[in-house]
């Protein structure tokens, strides 16, 4: 008997194994943080007086290998089906590490630009979606709390990556500060994936969310769902791909410029970079509930609403000018992420099913990161050529108002999916 049949007996015999895949994701999530944006938030300043770059050159150099690198999403979701979330989790951990150690040595922009497109590929895009899909695997009603709950990971993140990063600059420089966090991902992130991770419950004669298992005679029917092309053909693809590329966009821009928004009211740095804690405070506590609301309320409003959210983000930070409202904003923020974050692991499975779960949020995520790569450039070019990135952020909010009337009036489960008919 290997390590990881013991303790999968000694686990379960405990609690629903799906509950420690959920652990495992949630450390997933965090682990992503050297791919997110809270993260280069801090970084930008230092990179950008060190390498003499501006900070739409940045920016532009963050988009384009960003945009780049979500076209190979697709591909690890394919492979994610072929070859299990255990598999690649593995590879991906792996070479996200190698990737921070080699961001440490970046010499200018063509270099800048590559590292970005590794850190964002691995993290923010390939780990982020093997996390989700092991919860979306292993949880079905569920799904909305258990997913909230993985996201748990990303707050950590919000948490302590920023504040860790500062502190590791003015410690050792920016460029070994990526060592480090190099150093951390496969510390804490390879041994539970290697250990842990069970790719399927039915790979253990399992059910999701724990219910019995179907009888021998009829097991097959416990996996369904529509593949890529079917699900490109309804226009529920694209109504949530519209909503998910507005809020990947927007959300992306807010934690990149954070620390520069701020700073540009006259808002101190430190109280900037400290605003990050308080929205994963807020992410904490309410992330749970929004899992909830998922569960239990039509999934088309519970989407309008984190549009909403984030559309009152955009003109929030534009309001901040001390702490009492920096912290207000934070709070905003926590929410508008709650939501977000969410969406990303909830809505492939509860549109279009289980059974190429994979492929589906590879693509999904592609448009994600595109919309991504997308963002930091207009409040680049504003603070560059316009000197406040005020307008630019409050024109932005349009876009995802625009996208919840649409999928407030519109968003539907399509034909030969099954769903629970109080979420419809």
């Amino acid at each position: 008997m290997t390590i990881r049949t013991r303790l999968f007996a000694a686990l379960n015999a405990r609690a629903f194994y799906g509950w420690t895949i959920l652990a495992v994701a949630g450390l997933g999530f965090f682990a992503s943080g050297p791919g997110q944006s809270h993260t280069f938030s801090v970084f930008v300043g230092p990179i950008g007086r060190d390498l003499g770059l501006s900070k739409t050159a940045i920016a532009g150099a963050y988009g384009i290998a960003t945009l780049v690198a979500a076209f190979l999403l697709p591909k690890m979701g394919r492979l994610v089906d072929r070859y299990g979330a255990r598999r690649m989790t593995s590879v991906v951990a792996l070479l996200l590490g190698v990737a921070c150690v080699a961001f440490g040595a970046v010499g200018g922009l063509v270099t800048l630009a590559l590292g970005f497109g590794a850190l964002r590929f691995l993290g923010q895009g390939s780990l982020m979606m093997n996390s989700a899909n092991m919860v979306a695997q292993w949880f079905s009603r569920k799904r909305g709390f258990a997913t909230g709950l993985m996201s748990l990971g990303f707050a950590a993140s919000m948490a302590v990556h920023p504040p860790l990063g500062q502190f590791l600059i003015a410690q050792l420089g920016w460029r070994w500060a990526w060592v480090i966090l190099g150093l951390t991902t496969w510390l804490i992130l390879l041994p539970p994936v290697l250990l842990l991770v069970i790719d399927k419950p039915e790979d253990q004669g399992l059910r999701p969310d724990g219910d019995a298992a179907a009888a021998a005679s009829a097991p097959a029917a416990a996996i369904d769902g529509l593949d890529l092309p079917a699900a490109l053909r309804t226009p529920t693809f694209y109504l949530l791909a519209a909503g998910w590329f507005a809020m990947a966009m927007l959300v992306t821009t807010l934690h990149f410029y954070q620390v520069s928004i701020l700073t540009a009211q006259g808002v101190a740095a430190a109280i900037a970079a400290r605003v990050f804690p308080v929205s994963a405070l807020v992410l904490a506590v309410s992330m749970p509930l929004v899992g909830r609301m998922f569960d239990r309320v039509r999934t088309r409003y519970v989407f309008a609403a984190g549009l909403v959210v984030m559309a009152a983000a955009l003109v929030g930070v534009t309001l901040v000018s001390d702490l009492a409202s920096a912290i207000a904003y934070a709070a905003l923020f926590g929410l508008n992420n709650a939501f977000s974050l969410t969406l990303f692991g909830y809505l492939m499975p509860r549109y279009f099913g289980r059974k190429h779960v994979g492929t589906l949020q590879g693509t999904g995520q592609m448009v994600a990161v595109v919309g991504a790569s997308l963002g930091p450039l207009p409040v680049g070019f504003a603070f560059d050529y316009l000197g406040s990135p005020t307008l630019v952020l409050r024109l932005l909010a349009l876009i995802p108002i625009a996208c919840a009337l649409a999928a407030a009036l519109y968003l539907r489960t399509p034909k030969g999916v099954s769903h629970p008919a109080h979420l419809e």
